[in-house]
């Protein structure tokens, strides 16, 4: 696999691209609330899915670009990135079917942009790992209201300790059937597990969902060409 580059596109979108340049298909990946597109977490999880066979481009949120320069700027809400996101979208090239998503908050807003896209026929599917259903010890406190109806498909990758909503919590919620769940046995919001407990480690779990992605998006694609 070749180290990822940094691109400045139109827009000064810039991106990180890991992955090999024949991918089946690509995917966009925005980063969580708290940790830039290069974080360590980020990194794993580009890794994984690149070797599981993704184009994968990262790109950086202009909140957490100005922090590399100093500036103390806390995330916006989530709605406030829809244009950011689609910018993102308009500026990069990548092969293959199109697939968004992003670590917590970046999966959100990739969730909340996915439709009219989806329907334009410009993306196959959203991927969020580790969705942030509510604020931690906020279970009230619900984002789930676009959920109900997405019409895209949708993949949620998700550990069942999640502080931002753990599987009986999610078990309740009313969610669209295009949306799938996929449980990793203990894991955090980092689908970390406590290896004493379960006997897997952080590097079990993050294979265990590339290998599920790749599933995931390979059927998704075979029945949306099904359809054609």
């Amino acid at each position: 696999m070749p180290a990822a580059t940094a691109h400045e596109r139109p827009l000064q979108v810039h991106y990180l691209i890991d992955g090999p340049e024949d991918a089946f298909a690509s995917l966009i990946l925005a980063h969580g609330a708290g940790a830039a597109m290069d974080s360590d977490g980020m990194n794993a999880l580009v890794r994984v899915l690149a070797t599981a066979g993704f184009r994968v481009a990262r790109f950086e949120f202009a909140y957490m670009e100005a922090r590399r320069l100093g500036a103390r700027k806390p995330p916006p809400k989530a709605e406030l990135l829809r244009d950011e996101y689609l910018a993102a979208i308009d500026a990069v090239s990548l092969p293959g079917p199109l697939f968004i998503g992003g670590k917590s908050m970046g999966g959100r807003v990739a969730s909340m942009i996915a439709d009219p896209l989806h329907r334009e026929g410009r993306v196959a599917g959203v991927l969020c790992l580790g969705y942030p259903f509510h604020p931690p010890a906020k279970p009230q406190q619900l984002r789930t209201t676009h959920l109900e109806a997405l019409a895209t498909p949708c993949l949620i990758c998700q550990g069942t300790r999640d502080a931002f909503g753990t599987r009986e919590e999610v078990a309740s919620y009313r969610l669209s059937r295009q949306i799938e769940l996929f449980w990793l046995e203990d894991g955090d919001h980092d689908l970390r597990p406590r290896r004493k407990l379960t006997g897997l480690s952080h590097a079990d779990h993050l294979d265990a969902m590339a290998a599920k992605v790749r599933d995931w998006a390979r059927r998704i694609l075979t029945e949306s060409g099904a359809r054609r």
